[in-house]
């Protein structure tokens, strides 16, 4: 294996490519001890790594990087050999050509030779970012027990535990954190810092080998109804790292949720129409584990240090700023600018997943509220045949109570769409504990408790009703157990 370059020649076209092309078949002698790793933005994200042997660079490319420890083993296809002078190239093969991209180096160093053959690769890399044994090995046949997959297909793990100790491996994902409401900004101080509530649906991001999977609030993997979220992981590039944000859908400028509302039940091809008509924004605002270390227990003050350093900013997604002390200011930005409101933010809190924290206080001018509907009733007029108005509760111990009704903030499109959810849904008794009135449940179609929705309203009655409810559009990402009166 290794030592031969016409196949590197015949890909390459000197006169095109910035790639070095040796003339003449010689072949330099080296010490068959360095090695670099180079990141290849080409039509799909990898790294390849290039070991000197033999007067070449024997190389492999493997698309989700090297593993950071023990137990993971990953793709590494074989390519062809690679002149020596592969090892300092940086810079974009153009458009058209074998490689197209840009690639620079991520790594570079020495290499110890533990074992090397035509079947099994096992070296120790010294590197400034990369260090410890890694063994590539030819993957078998599927089916054969033995074989070499073709020749291209190998494996590459690492043999030891990584050079760090304390290393975490990067979770699947983790429960967001939650801001308690409230009417009122906190006290004046430098004790919180203040965000923009934005009017979208939580998302907790996994980024590994320029990867990415996207978590809902509910635990419910969304990776593909959002597919032009996917550059995120390239931007990133070998950074592990998991992130908390809210994916938004911009309309004239500004966060909508019923913008939003078209892209949350999509996938296939049909999200990827969607995301070439009405894309969506992902808003980071935490980090929740970097790099083989958990952040959940640093001040939020040093996660946004963090966070901020990744640099983050791309065509669908990017960090929103954050103002320490500033929540006079923010608050009134947000009503002029038509947002929900803000988050304020305690400095010194770590990040609690899962809980509803008084160290994050979210205060809106209207209230937001999840409901779970129980039952609808046909509109009249232009309305005849679909959602006139839906009945709404919200769990209790002993069951589902009944909160109010609301017949206003629908889309025409979304009442269709709705109408045809809650007729496969119909059931012939109420669900709800509580007495609905005569007058709300005159007519009424009973359905299954099993749809969440949002609300937004300005205050709770004497009786428990929501005063003045607007519909905000049904929650896919919320279960009914989850749903909690807030006020």
């Amino acid at each position: 294996m290794g030592g031969d370059l016409s196949e590197y020649r015949r890909k390459r076209d000197a006169g095109r490519t910035p790639e070095p092309v040796p003339v003449g078949d010689a072949l330099p002698r080296g010490d068959d001890d360095t090695f670099v790793i180079q990141e290849h933005h080409a039509s799909r994200l990898h790294w390849d790594v290039r070991l000197e042997r033999g007067g070449v660079l024997v190389s492999w490319a493997v698309p989700k990087g090297l593993p950071a420890e023990p137990g993971t083993i990953r793709l590494a296809v074989r390519t062809e050999d690679h002149p020596v002078e592969y090892a300092s190239f940086e810079g974009v093969i153009p458009k058209g050509e074998y490689g197209a991209g840009e690639m620079f180096i991520w790594d570079r160093g020495r290499y110890e030779t533990v074992k090397w053959s035509d079947r099994e690769v096992d070296v120790v890399l010294h590197g400034s970012r990369v260090e410890g044994e890694f063994v590539f090995f030819r993957r078998a046949a599927s089916g054969s027990g033995g074989g070499d997959g073709g020749g291209k297909d190998w494996m590459v793990r690492r043999r030891h535990e990584a050079v760090r100790p304390d290393w975490v491996p990067l979770p699947e994902s983790v429960a967001p954190m939650l801001a308690t409401a409230s009417s009122v900004l906190p006290e004046r101080g430098g004790e919180f810092a203040f965000e923009f509530k934005w009017d979208g649906v939580r998302a907790v991001a996994r980024v590994e080998g320029g990867r990415v999977r996207l978590v809902s609030r509910a635990g419910n993997d969304v990776t593909a109804t959002y597919p032009e979220l996917q550059g995120l992981g390239e931007a990133l590039g070998s950074t592990q790292v998991l992130l908390d944000g809210e994916i938004v859908a911009l309309s004239g400028g500004r966060p909508s949720f019923g913008a939003l509302q078209q892209r949350m039940h999509a996938g296939g091809a049909q999200a990827r129409r969607l995301a070439a008509r009405s894309p969506v924004t992902f808003l980071v605002f935490d980090v929740l584990h970097l790099d083989g270390s958990s952040t959940l227990g640093l001040p939020y003050s040093r996660r946004r240090e963090l966070l901020e350093g990744l640099g983050i900013a791309g065509p669908h997604w990017v960090t929103p700023r954050a103002y320490p002390g500033a929540g006079a200011e923010v608050l009134a930005a947000s009503r002029e600018q038509g947002l929900e409101g803000v988050v304020a933010k305690r400095l010194d809190s770590r990040y609690t997943p899962g809980v509803r924290s008084p160290w994050w206080l979210k205060i809106t001018e209207v209230v937001a509220q999840e409901v779970v509907i129980g039952g609808w009733r046909p509109g009249g007029g232009r309305r005849a045949g679909v959602v006139g108005s839906l009945l709404l509760g919200i769990p209790d111990g002993g069951g589902l109570g009944f909160v109010g009704s609301v017949g206003t903030g629908f889309g025409e499109a979304e009442l269709r769409g709705l109408t045809e959810r809650l007729r496969a849904l119909e059931t012939s008794r109420s669900p709800f504990v509580s007495e609905v009135p005569r007058e709300r449940a005159r007519g009424a179609r009973w359905v299954r408790p099993e749809l969440v929705g949002e609300v937004v309203y300005r205050q709770w009655t004497a009786d428990g009703r929501l005063r003045f409810p607007t519909w905000r559009g049904l929650r896919p990402d919320k279960s009914p157990g989850e749903v909690r009166r807030l006020g």
